[in-house]
C-alpha cells in the first residue's frame, strides 16, 4: 500500500472565523466550500477545515470541540475502501462508520487507530491521485 495521507480535516467552532483566517491571513483559495466544510489544495494533500459538530457526526463520533481532527487515506476506487477499512479493523483498529456514501459525493469511511485517532478511508471521483499519491481537487 501506498505511504500517503490525503486529507487533514480540522474541526472548527466557526467556520466564518477560519475561513477568514485561511484566506485573508495565510492568502489561500478555497478549492471548495459546502456551508460547513472548505477545502484547500496544499501540495499534494487536501486541509479541510469542518465544522466540529459535522466532523463528529461523519466519523460518527462523540462531539467534539475545536481542535478535533481526522486524518484521510484516499484510495483510487470505491472497491478499495471497505475491504482496506476491514483489514485496518483486522490489524488493531476500531471501525467507526463502515463505507458508505456521503451527501457531498465519493465514497468513504472511518476507522480509529489503536490510540483512538481517526482515519477516513475515502473514494473521491473529483480528486485524482497521481502515480505518486499526491491528490488534487480534479477539474
Amino acid at each position: 500500500m501506498q505511504q500517503q495521507i490525503s486529507v487533514i480535516t480540522l474541526g472548527v467552532a466557526d467556520l466564518a472565523l477560519s475561513r477568514r483566517f485561511y484566506i485573508e491571513g495565510f492568502g489561500w483559495k478555497p478549492v471548495f466550500e459546502m456551508p460547513d466544510i472548505v477545502f484547500y489544495q496544499m501540495n499534494g494533500l487536501m486541509l479541510g477545515t469542518w465544522l466540529a459538530a459535522s466532523l463528529a457526526e461523519d466519523s460518527r463520533r462523540p462531539a467534539a470541540g475545536p481542535g478535533a481532527f481526522s486524518l484521510a487515506h484516499n484510495v483510487k476506487t470505491e472497491a478499495e475502501v471497505q475491504p482496506l477499512l476491514d483489514r485496518l479493523a483486522q490489524f488493531g483498529g476500531t471501525m467507526l462508520r463502515p463505507a458508505d456514501a456521503p451527501p457531498h459525493g465519493g465514497f468513504r469511511g472511518y476507522v480509529a487507530d489503536p490510540d483512538g485517532h481517526a482515519w477516513e478511508i475515502a473514494f473521491n471521483p473529483a480528486w485524482p491521485i497521481s502515480p505518486e499519491g499526491y491528490v488534487t481537487f480534479g477539474t
